[in-house]
């Protein structure tokens, strides 16, 4: 019998000025959802039904940018998009453009095993999960009152601004904005644009079963003020999610950066190709791989070891093994 493991992740590129009672609200959800998924290993489940159940769990809650809670478009609506990859055969399942499906990792997840394909995006996204008896909401489910008022500092500020955790008024704003600027000319750039704010938020989960078999899932509202019909790296297999019988990855950070590396399918092929350890292929990844973007990951890998990795402030996660190691962190 091979040791389970399980990672899962909240986001990566933290505030530095988030308060203490935020940092203590994420922990105790990133701790209530490992052990979602603690228990089901505990119980014998497959790898691919814990990754799912703890997706759904995290896009439940409305604290990080993924189901409620999720980001929102210019339009003041939300497009959220999810992914999961069983390793076992490689079989995956995305989804994009989502606005009233109440968990998009289980509509990833229908795709892969109820359709011929293994992508589906907007109205086509929308009316199979309605084919397959999803739940669906209005969209002002997804949306929360944090958001709205990030929203509109975004529009404010003329830029894409993704942080819902942000002091809406007064100094502290003004300071947690200021702090996320970088040396470009006090702007962040993404995917060689300029913007004035980016901190970086998706939730996902990566588990290897005690069989031995390696899951991962990754779920997302996107950025905020976005354009409509912006998809990010969180579907797309082989970039913010990947499995295979080696190891599981999911994703989280700058989504253009996280494209253009193929960040989760790297890790694997470090692994297969150069023969490097699960720590030292993420590691590598991490640094090697990004170019000038921001990012974060965790990983599994098929013999029961967990790792993770960031090249930002923080990065919101959890991890838990069989041999009882559990961590809840958000700093380095």
């Amino acid at each position: 019998m091979a040791r389970w493991a399980i990672a899962i992740h909240g986001g990566a590129g933290v505030d530095p000025s988030l308060p203490e009672h935020r940092q203590e609200e994420a922990r105790r959800v990133l701790a209530r959802c490992l052990q979602v998924g603690v228990d089901a290993l505990r119980g014998g489940a497959r790898a691919l039904d814990v990754v799912e159940a703890v997706v759904r769990e995290l896009e439940t809650d409305p604290f990080f940018n993924s189901g409620r809670g999720s980001a929102l478009t210019r339009q003041g609506t939300v497009e959220m998009e999810a992914s999961i990859m069983d390793g076992r055969g490689r079989r995956c399942g995305a989804v994009s453009g989502v606005s009233t499906v109440k968990n998009p990792v289980s509509l990833a997840r229908l795709v892969m095993d109820k359709s011929p394909h293994s992508y589906l995006a907007f109205d086509g996204a929308e009316e199979f999960a309605r084919d397959q008896g999803l739940e669906v909401v209005d969209n002002s489910y997804f949306i929360t009152e944090d958001n709205v008022g990030m929203l509109k500092l975004a529009k404010e500020a003329n830029s894409i601004l993704f942080d819902y955790r942000i002091p809406l008024a007064g100094s502290e704003t003004c300071s947690a904005l200021a702090g996320l600027e970088n040396h470009n000319n006090g702007m962040v750039v993404m995917n060689g644009l300029p913007i004035s704010v980016y901190a970086p938020e998706t939730v996902g989960c990566a588990v290897v079963d005690s069989n031995g078999f390696c899951a991962a899932a990754t779920s997302t509202g996107g950025l905020m003020n976005k354009m409509a019909g912006r998809i990010g790296d969180s579907p797309l297999i082989g970039s913010g999610t990947y499995a295979c019988e080696l190891c599981a990855v999911s994703c989280t950070g700058e989504g253009e950066a996280i494209i253009r590396s193929t960040l989760a399918r790297d890790v694997a092929a470090v692994m297969e190709y150069r023969g490097a350890g699960l720590q030292e292929a993420v590691d590598y990844c991490v640094r090697q791989r990004l170019d000038e973007g921001f990012a974060g990951l965790i990983a599994v890998s098929r013999s029961g070891e967990v790792a993770y990795g960031f090249n930002c402030t923080g990065m919101f996660r959890g991890c838990a093994t069989e041999d009882g190691f559990t961590e809840v962190g958000i700093w380095e």
